[in-house]
């Protein structure tokens, strides 16, 4: 086996890792543009690693080559689900149409079989909280099964070109996702403690900013709402003055709610930009018991 190819395999495999870190990020930071987005780009991305991939094979013997084209389709759709895996398979998949052979139908029912299973075992893996070892290997022994089906279409030829092949594939299958998934997880997992801690952050300067300003507007009004009541005490119940003195103590109860809402302020929740009104806070929803 050059091993040399096996590195250029595992330094695409890190590329994917890279771009999938920064992708998620990115795609946090900006929550606004949905997951759709977010699906699209790294499905492209890894259908376009799963090309990459197949250009670079890797040799096992004089003549007889494998390629890790499943690794990059089985990881993006383990940790970001079915849309995803679906839209690198396509991508792998059409590059391996274009290559055309006997063994392109085959090919491709490989490819988005490995889709497939990546899918159904993103879902099994969110019902248990997360991606685990038991989901990987799980994983590898699905595309490795998928792999030796697809050899098993072409009839006794694809089984005779599998059998020097099954020890590679499933070290592949094996290493790649295995490790993958776990760098992977990690990656996961660190962008949302790292998310977490922002929003952390952010809620606890809005929080105390909010109730410095709740401070200093309550010490006024608490002035504002006793002159109120004395001048209240001097006027005729039904004259018209008592009831701009009522009016102006109901505009001031109504402040003292805001700045009761102020100081109860529990999350962090925006109202949307309106025309030339940038988006702002929304004291009724962040008071709210979380």
């Amino acid at each position: 086996m050059e091993f040399h190819h096996v590195m250029e395999a595992a330094g695409v495999i890190v590329l994917g890792l890279v771009f999938y870190s920064y992708m998620l990020r990115w795609s946090r930071a900006r929550a606004q543009l949905g997951p759709r987005l977010r699906y699209a780009v790294t499905g492209l991305g890894f259908g376009a690693l799963s090309v990459v991939l197949m250009i670079a094979r890797i040799q096992v013997s004089d003549g007889v080559f494998i390629d890790a084209r499943a690794v990059p389709i089985a990881l993006i759709g383990l940790v970001e689900g079915w849309p995803a895996g679906l839209l690198a398979a396509l991508v792998a998949a059409g590059y391996r149409v274009w290559l055309g052979g006997a063994g392109a139908p085959a090919g491709v029912a490989g490819i988005l079989a490995t889709a497939a299973a990546a899918g159904l075992i993103h879902l099994w893996a969110r019902r248990d909280g997360g991606v685990r070892a038991r989901h990987a290997l799980a994983l590898a022994g699905a595309v490795f099964a998928v792999t030796f089906a697809s050899f098993l279409l072409l009839g006794a030829r694809g089984l005779a070109l599998f059998q020097p092949l099954s020890f590679p594939f499933l070290v592949m299958s094996l290493l790649g996702i295995g490790c993958g998934a776990y760098l992977f997880r990690d990656v996961v997992e660190s962008q949302a403690v790292e998310a977490s801690r922002r929003e952390a952050a952010e809620l606890r300067a809005v929080t105390l900013l909010a109730r410095a300003a709740a401070h200093e507007i309550n010490n006024p009004l608490t002035v504002v709402v006793g002159g109120l009541a004395l001048v209240a005490r001097r006027l005729a119940p039904d004259s018209e003055d008592a009831q701009w003195i009522a009016r102006a103590s109901e505009g001031a109860g109504h402040i003292k709610d805001i700045v009761a809402r102020m100081n109860n302020i529990t999350q962090v929740a925006e109202t949307p930009a309106r025309g030339y009104l940038p988006p702002m806070l929304d004291l009724r929803k962040s008071s709210k018991p979380s």
